[in-house]
């Protein structure tokens, strides 16, 4: 019988930690898609919304890195000034790693389709669970 108790256990608790990982995936790649109909509809401020809003945010590109969140929103709206710019959002995500119950790790492409030409590339992003809700609180995209 205590074989049992201790297999039910160990079975109950696996289970409860899958929950917990599948959960955190799923509000995670919820907050990206979130991203993505935002920059769709042309919004940069609702795009800003997953991403941690503080100046220790860090968003690394062509052009070196930026810290803040203003700071990223401001080069975000030099670079794209209007819709036809920002064009149709794409993501792929290549993987998706937990580091801890805090962090992840996320992998992907990107692309903008636009009437001319489809920029793409790729990025990763660090997310940590902040007052509940998952940011990113560090982009490298190139």
């Amino acid at each position: 019988m205590r074989k049992f108790v201790l297999v039910f256990y160990v079975i109950v608790l696996a289970l409860v930690g899958c929950s917990n990982t599948s959960t955190s995936e799923s509000e995670i790649l919820q907050v990206l898609e979130s991203q993505r109909i935002a920059w769709n509809e042309g919004n940069l401020e609702e795009y800003m919304q997953g991403y941690w809003n503080s100046d220790s945010l860090k968003f690394i590109g062509k052009n070196g890195i930026k810290y803040g969140w203003d700071s990223t929103l401001q080069n975000y709206k030099s670079s794209y000034k209007s819709k036809e710019e920002m064009g149709e959002l794409e993501f792929k995500v290549i993987s998706l790693e937990k580091l801890s119950d805090e962090y992840y790790s996320m992998i992907g492409q990107w692309k903008l389709v636009r009437q001319n030409d489809q920029p793409k590339g790729f990025f990763s992003l660090i997310w940590k669970k902040i007052d509940n809700g998952w940011k990113i609180i560090s982009d490298h995209s190139s």
